[in-house]
Formats: structure tokens, C-alpha cells, sequence
């Protein structure tokens, strides 16, 4: 599957449409992606500010997605654990931008070759409109290479 393909299957993906998540950038080479979050009357908390569960789910599938792609059918590739800590409110468009580095996909291999898991983190700023962090999500992933056949 094209990365533009993925981009716009997710846009209409139930959980990101209820949500009014929305991918607005996939690269070609799979190592990076945006999304945003616009504030609506569906997906404010009683505060008004962005519903907790929505700022997590705009940031939730694509790392993992951009690694199988990455690493190709060579690796099992799962989300393991998340943490989100919220800064502070959001109250309009919120947007984050998820990289996969060179040094990262190197050091994944390397710690994969022998066939031992490995548990790569990858932090992610959630931003509003003026710049200002509203959530930071900590992602931990599981990878390991396939025995080979």
C-alpha cells in the first residue's frame, strides 16, 4: 500500500472520523506523518477543551504502522505500552508530527538482529495553533526480527 493510500484509509477510519482526527501528511518513504485535531462541539470534554481520549487516539496507530512499513515483513511489529502526560488545554487546532530517524530505524535493526525483542520509545509533541505544547505522548513499541524460515 502507497503512503498516500494509507493517509487518506485512515482519514475515513471510524475511530479518526468520530474523533475529527484527520492524517494530513504521509511521507513517501514512510518515516514521517501529521495529523491534526480540530476543536468541535463532538470532541470537546466539559471543560471545552480537547476530549483527553482524542489527543491520544491522533497519535496512537502511526508509529507502529511507519516501522512495518520500514522494516519490512522480515519483523513483528506491535504497539506495547503509552503514556500521555496533558500540559495544557487545548482549545484549538492541535497538530503532531511523528519522525522515524535514520539513527532510530539503525539502532531497531541492530538491537533485532539476534532475534531479541526490543523496545524502541518514541515521543511525540502535541502543539496548538501558537506553538504551545498542550500533551506530550510517550510511545513504547515491541519489535523483533522473524526466525528465519
Amino acid at each position: 500500500m502507497k503512503p498516500d493510500v494509507l493517509r487518506r484509509l485512515l482519514n475515513w477510519y471510524g475511530p479518526y472520523l468520530g474523533a475529527g482526527v484527520k492524517v494530513t501528511y504521509m511521507a513517501k518513504d514512510w518515516r514521517e506523518c501529521h495529523v491534526e485535531l480540530k476543536l468541535r462541539w463532538y470532541n470537546k470534554n466539559y471543560m471545552g477543551s480537547h476530549f483527553g481520549g482524542s489527543l491520544y487516539s491522533m497519535v496512537d496507530p502511526q508509529y507502529m504502522l511507519m516501522l512495518i512499513k520500514l522494516l519490512g515483513p522480515d519483523y513483528i511489529v506491535w504497539d506495547k505500552a503509552a503514556h500521555i502526560e496533558y500540559v495544557k488545554p487545548g482549545r484549538s487546532r492541535v497538530r503532531a508530527k511523528m519522525l522515524v530517524s535514520d539513527e532510530a530505524l539503525a539502532e531497531i535493526r541492530r538491537q533485532t538482529d539476534s532475534g531479541d525483542k526490543y523496545l524502541p520509545q518514541f515521543s511525540i509533541d502535541v502543539i496548538d495553533e501558537q506553538g504551545v505544547l498542550v500533551a506530550k505522548v510517550l510511545k513504547t513499541l515491541y519489535v523483533r526480527r522473524k526466525p528465519a524460515k
